[in-house]
């Protein structure tokens, strides 16, 4: 799923400049036309043209800005559980909400002054109610302004997550940082990630595909060491979250050369993994830099060939 086709929000005063401006401009086109109505006739209908292309550019826009985002509830597990730990939630309901009831006000708004103007006996009256509406208009959308910004910087932090296949067949790759975990990937799929020879390269999930003529398998790089989940950077969160909803099995990379980090560490976080109860499988990365491989070692794990990722 991919949360970059999510509009921009603008603040308020963009939608409520652009729905007066074509109203305006409309206006403008039908003073232009003869007409055999009489002053007040003419000026009803120029009045209640700008209502309704005010109401209806208003509801549009607010409309859009709804329907653009995802219903949090109706999410996968994966990316439900992202929302909630990446943004106030709650907050997040609420403004999308507000802007449901404002598009309702609009609609209300606008059927109360086109009935006043339609009943209208004098210029000045039609004027007065068009300015009442203008005036109602602009202090509805002046109260949205701290919805519209939790929505755009909502939109800002969904944009950058990772957009994950939820329903392909998905095998996590995982171990501690600067072991060779994005390399595998490269070499498994078509993964093209930035590597770098230092500690935890990975800064959020990484994906790479491998496809044959029987399946297609999603591959996730994870960062992360799986720290209690409130110590967890943004990327830490992500990574665990897609091991726990999205990962039908598990790569595990050792690195025995112990360069980043020491074997009983490694082996703790394999144990640590083992708890999500998925199925576990065991790569050795840097064998080129490893004369022999401990015999207790191969005894406890499962280990598999880099060839042979996409078949367990």
């Amino acid at each position: 799923m991919s949360f970059n086709d999510i509009k921009k929000i603008e603040n308020y005063q963009f939608y409520l400049d652009k729905a007066i401006s074509r109203a305006q401009n409309k206006a403008s086109l039908a003073r232009t036309k003869k007409s055999k109505d009489n002053q007040l006739t003419k000026s009803k209908t120029i009045e209640l043209l700008k209502i309704n292309i005010i109401s209806d550019i208003l509801r549009q826009e607010l409309k859009k800005i709804v329907e653009d985002f995802p219903m949090v509830d109706n999410l996968d597990d994966f990316y439900k559980e992202l929302v909630k730990i990446s943004l106030d939630h709650g907050l997040l309901k609420k403004s999308l909400g507000s802007l449901n009831w404002a598009n309702k006000k609009v609609t209300d708004f606008n059927t109360l002054y086109s009935g006043k103007i339609t009943k209208a006996r004098q210029i000045t009256s039609i004027n007065s109610y068009r300015r009442e509406f203008y005036g109602r208009v602009s202090s509805l959308m002046k109260q949205m302004k701290p919805y519209l910004v939790n929505i755009e910087e909502s939109r800002k932090v969904m944009r950058h997550f990772p957009s994950i296949k939820t329903s392909m067949k998905t095998i996590a790759i995982a171990g501690f940082p600067n072991v060779g975990k994005t390399t595998i990937l490269a070499k498994i799929t078509d993964a093209k990630a930035e590597i770098a020879n230092y500690a935890f390269t990975t800064k959020g999930v990484n994906l790479g595909y491998y496809e044959d003529d029987k399946q297609k398998i999603q591959f996730i790089d994870t960062p992360g060491t799986l720290n209690r989940f409130n110590k967890m950077n943004i990327y830490e969160r992500q990574a665990y979250l897609a091991l726990k909803y999205l990962a039908e099995k598990i790569i595990y990379v050792f690195d025995l050369t112990e360069s980043s980090y020491p074997l009983s560490d490694q082996e703790k976080l394999y144990d640590e993994m083992s708890k999500l109860e998925k199925p576990m499988f065991v790569f050795l990365s840097k064998t080129d830099l490893i004369k022999n491989i401990p015999k207790e070692f191969s005894k406890k794990y499962k280990c598999i060939k880099l060839e042979d990722a996409h078949k367990i």
